[in-house]
């Protein structure tokens, strides 16, 4: 079986930072959209080297927001496609909206944090000890950015992430792919990935920051790998210390 360069890259990921380990249950978050279905597909493939054996489910989480979702015959489809992968897909409905609290108005973060807290319940439940998400290269940086510039602080989503109040660990195994690479793929298969369209993230603040990553890479494979490679190559003696920051604050 030959490899794309996709699965060469998460291959990389896994080994790099010991995604997949002998016995793992792995659930995934399927939302139906390009990343987490290359996703499936990827894993469903390696799955069946057996090197390590490790099992594989898939969770989608239907909410009720308007535009944030498929329809009935895109779910369908979604189902067909993961069986034809022997991915077992399960669905979980849930009311987003109506758990939106007084005087706070919806928007994506409200709409992801229930979405991960209802994996994360069905995980443990169910008794798997890892959640795979697909995010990629490009929110890994653009997280960064956004954490940089709004929170003074180095921090972004991880390839590989404990997490300390769950016995769960969520692992990114696209962690190492840009973005382009996933859209060139889904379209070179010809998959109907859905896209939220809902109002609450048209023009969202992440929308902004992505494109400032590719304004500040010049939108480069190889601008955007060295970024990535900053974040564990630190030159502490070219940092500020805590102390002078404080004087300076």
């Amino acid at each position: 079986m030959a490899l794309t360069n996709i699965e060469k890259l998460i291959a990389k990921a896994v080994k790099d930072y010991n995604l997949i380990e002998e016995g793992d249950r792995i659930l995934l978050g399927a939302s139906g959209g390009k990343d987490s279905t290359v996703l499936a597909w990827a894993l469903s493939r390696r799955k069946v080297w057996k090197n390590p054996n490790f099992t594989l489910e898939a969770l989608r989480i239907a909410g009720d927001v308007p535009g944030g979702g498929m329809d009935a015959g895109g779910a369908e489809a979604l189902k067909t496609q993961f069986d034809e992968w022997n991915i077992p897909l399960h669905t979980v409905h849930v009311s987003i909206m109506g758990s939106v609290k007084q005087g706070h108005s919806m928007n994506c973060y409200w709409c992801s944090t229930i979405r991960r807290s209802e994996l994360i319940d069905y995980a443990i439940k169910n008794n798997f000890n890892k959640i795979a998400l697909g995010h990629h290269l490009d929110d890994i940086l653009t997280t960064l950015l956004m954490n940089m510039t709004k929170k003074g602080e180095i921090a972004t989503m991880i390839p590989k992430l404990q997490y300390e109040k769950y016995p769960l660990t969520v692992i990114r195994p696209l962690a190492l792919v840009l973005e382009q690479s996933i859209r060139d793929f889904v379209k070179s298969m010809g998959w109907k990935a859905g896209t939220c369209s809902c109002s609450y993230g048209a023009d969202g603040e992440r929308k902004l920051y992505q494109k400032k990553l590719d304004d500040l890479t010049n939108g480069k494979e190889d601008a955007k790998r060295l970024l990535f490679a900053s974040m564990s190559n630190i030159r502490r003696e070219y940092l500020i210390p805590n102390e002078l920051v404080a004087k300076l604050g």
